[in-house]
């Protein structure tokens, strides 16, 4: 069999923007079996846990180092009222989720499980405040209620809830989704709307607010010109307005129309390549939303923040269609690889990305069953790449034969490369998605060279492989493919494949 072939070059002392920590970052909404089954089991499950959350899934997602999580969603968040989770759990209301299942909720998980969650994790909380179905006067009380101290009703309500100090809650959602379930607003509405609540979200003491506006669907760029307009100017040098810090959009690798979405695990090789070709579309959504906050912050001072990525199959047969339940193959396990070598291309602009979502739904990194857990395919690359958290970005210039593929009307690079440098290390990130080929890769490091190169490598024998309680045939290996070359380093990337190479600078 044919191989394609190409060279990556990399300038090992040229280095570009930090990779922000929070761009792996990861999202849990009330849907399905992410928070009830998922996090939370309760005191009284048999299942170890710490207040009732559950410590192999808290466990598995430390080794991810995982940097901040997002709730409580979602389309959910816009139907949340935080005070009804809140105090002693048995006197909480139940309520309705209406979104996701038409299920009742006990809401005994809440905002002081969540930050006790978050602390376990040794994450950053990211909460989304309730526009669509809230009130002003809601959120800032919750954020008063987090974050302050000293005497007011809010600080005292939390005392008397069994938290004296304050906690350190910079990251605010302005709502979800303000375009479709939360609220199906036109854009300049929602501009209004986010500047009032913004007004009112306050800094207290020395927690200052980041504050994220709800952004665009997929390419939607005239609502991001919409809420950038609100802050600053088309082409000029002036500070933008401090409504808001950071501005997010949604993109979902959908490979089918949203009524036939297909199969997790039932896909040929066409459907596969149109879902890397879905993919890499990514890269132009973002870069067309960076482009156009270019023009009203050239400076860059505003973050784009990807707060829902992933992938978006039926749910698997016999389960509930509001639970979202997929499995999670090779595949998408390579559609995370793919997104994550755009985003560290996008780290100048790029502050935070939310994959959605964190257990059990869409492209979970891990699955529960019973007291049973499942590291998905997705969870090793996450694992394999997180040396780049916090890392400086290289720029990586790639060349080559046979690495374009056309997928309908697009054209897919088969190859893709990131690479960056931390504490006298570099870590290069590399994913062959053909699906039969291998591709030949020499490495062409300049201004250096890597001592003692390592690698480790995702595969498996079948794009539709998935890990089970039963059987787990997609796991990380060492790769022993590494050989020197006269520019650097060779090796052969094997089909549907990623790998990562690190090594000491020298």
């Amino acid at each position: 069999m044919s191989s394609s072939s190409g060279t990556a070059i990399i300038n090992l002392d040229i280095e570009g923007p930090v990779i922000s920590r929070h761009l792996y970052g990861h999202f849990a909404e009330h849907l399905g079996r992410c928070v009830y089954g998922g996090f939370w089991v309760g005191e009284d499950s048999p299942i170890p846990n710490e207040g009732g959350i559950r410590l192999d899934v808290v466990a598995a997602l430390r080794a991810l180092n995982i940097p901040n999580l997002r709730w409580p969603g979602g389309c959910f968040a816009d139907e949340y009222h935080w005070k009804d989770g809140v105090g002693p759990r048995e006197g909480r209301p139940r309520m309705v989720n209406t979104h996701w299942g038409d299920v009742e909720e006990n809401n005994h998980f809440g905002t002081h499980e969540f930050l006790a969650l978050c602390e376990l994790l040794g994450a950053e909380p990211y909460i989304n405040g309730n526009v669509g179905s809230g009130t002003v006067q809601e959120m800032s009380e919750w954020v008063e209620y987090l974050t302050r101290d000293g005497d007011s009703p809010m600080v005292r309500l939390r005392k008397a809830n069994g938290r004296e100090d304050p906690w350190r809650v910079r990251f605010w959602g302005l709502g979800n989704e303000a375009w479709g379930c939360g609220g199906n607003m036109r854009a300049e509405h929602y501009a209004d709307l986010a500047r009032q609540y913004s007004t009112y979200c306050r800094d207290h003491g020395d927690n200052a607010l980041y504050r994220i506006a709800a952004g665009a669907s997929d390419d939607d760029y005239a609502w991001t010109e919409t809420l950038m307009r609100q802050i600053s100017c088309f082409g000029c040098e002036a500070t933008p307005k401090n409504f808001f810090q950071g501005l997010s959009v949604h993109y979902y690798t959908l490979t089918g129309p949203w009524d036939a979405k297909g199969s997790a695990t039932d896909f040929d090789e066409e459907s596969y390549y149109r879902t890397m070709a879905a993919a890499a579309r990514m890269d132009r959504i973002i870069q067309g939303h960076s482009t156009v906050m270019d023009a009203y912050d050239p400076k860059r001072r505003v973050g784009l923040i990807v707060d829902e990525w992933g992938t978006w199959f039926d749910v698997e047969p016999g389960t509930n269609p509001g639970f979202l339940f997929q499995q999670n193959t090779l595949r998408d396990a390579l559609v995370a690889s793919v997104h994550l070598d755009i985003f560290h291309r996008h780290a100048e602009r790029l502050a935070m990305a939310n994959l959605a979502q964190t257990v059990n739904v869409l492209q979970a990194v891990l699955l529960t069953d019973g007291d049973q857990l499942v590291r998905t395919p997705t969870y090793h690359v996450f694992e394999m790449n997180k040396g780049h958290q916090d890392a400086t970005s290289l720029e990586v210039h790639l060349r080559g034969t046979g690495i374009q593929r056309t997928v309908g009307e697009a054209e897919l690079t088969t190859l893709s490369v990131s690479a960056s440098v931390k504490d006298g290390a570099a870590l290069i990130s590399l994913t062959n998605l053909d699906a039969e080929r291998p591709a030949e890769v020499t490495l062409d490091l300049r201004g250096g060279t890597l001592a003692d190169p390592t690698g480790r490598i995702l595969t498996a024998d079948r794009l539709q492989a998935h890990n089970t309680a039963a059987q787990t045939p997609v796991t990380v290996r060492p790769f022993d493919g590494l050989r020197a070359d006269d520019r650097g380093l060779a090796l052969t990337l094997p089909p549907h494949s990623f790998v990562t190479v690190t090594g000491r600078l020298a």
